[in-house]
C-alpha cells in the first residue's frame, strides 16, 4: 500500500466492506497495461446490474492508450482533466441508450448507467485497478467524433488503471491526492417519518 492508499482509507460512521472503503478516484496512474483478462471480469461486472424492465440501456466504448479511440476521448477532456487523464492506461466513453425497444423515452437511462459503473468500479478495486469519474468534457464533441446515434447519450468520462506515484502529478494536483477523503454524515442523509428527520437506526 502506498501512502495515497493509507491516506484515503476513510473512517466511515459504520464498518463497510473492504471493498467500498478503497474505492476513489485517483489522478496518478502506472503505465502499466491492465491485463486483458481483468478487463473482461470488469465489464462483465457491468452486464449484471440491476436494470429498470431489464433493457440494459449501458454501453462502453474502450480506448487504450496509443489507439485512436484513446486520442478521440482525449480530445474532449477539459483542460484540467487532460493534465492527469492521459497517464491512464483506459479511458472509457460511459453511453446510456434513452429510449426503450418501442422508442419511448426511458426514464432510468441515466439510473441505471450510473448503477453499471459503480459495479464495474467496485469490481475493478477488487482487481487492483482505479477509476476516476468526469464530467469534465465535450459530450457534443465525443458525440460526434464517434457518430454516437441520436437515441444514445455520452454521459461520462472514466479512466481505468493501476494506481501510480502521486509525484508523477502537479504540486496542485498532488495535493489532492494526498489529502484525506471525508463525506457528509450518514445521519444527515438517511431519514425516516419525514424529510430531515434523522433516521431512528442512527
Amino acid at each position: 500500500m502506498n501512502n495515497s492508499e493509507s491516506i484515503k482509507i476513510p473512517a466511515t460512521d459504520y464498518p463497510v466492506h473492504p471493498i467500498i472503503a478503497s474505492r476513489w478516484s485517483p489522478r496518478a496512474y502506472d503505465s502499466k497495461p491492465i491485463e486483458k483478462e481483468k478487463l473482461q471480469r470488469i465489464f462483465e461486472a457491468a452486464r449484471w446490474t440491476a436494470s429498470s424492465n431489464n433493457l440494459q440501456p449501458w454501453y462502453f466504448l474502450v480506448g487504450l492508450k496509443g489507439d485512436e479511440v484513446y486520442r478521440k476521448i482525449t480530445a474532449t477532456l477539459v483542460e484540467f482533466n487532460q493534465l492527469w487523464a492521459v497517464n491512464a492506461p483506459v479511458l472509457v466513453l460511459a453511453i446510456a441508450k434513452t429510449t426503450n425497444s418501442g422508442g419511448d423515452q426511458n426514464r432510468s437511462f441515466s439510473y441505471d448507467l450510473g448503477q453499471a459503473v459503480t459495479t464495474l468500479s467496485l469490481q475493478a478495486i477488487s482487481e487492483g485497478i482505479h477509476s476516476h469519474q468526469m464530467g469534465g468534457f465535450d459530450a457534443s464533441a465525443a458525440e460526434l467524433a464517434f457518430e454516437i446515434p441520436e437515441e444514445y447519450k455520452v454521459l461520462v468520462v472514466f479512466t481505468l488503471g493501476y494506481l501510480g506515484d502521486a509525484g508523477i502529478l502537479h504540486p496542485n494536483l498532488q495535493k489532492l491526492e494526498m489529502s484525506p477523503r471525508s463525506r457528509r454524515p450518514v445521519s444527515e442523509t438517511v431519514f425516516t417519518g419525514s424529510f430531515g428527520h434523522q433516521a431512528d437506526f442512527l
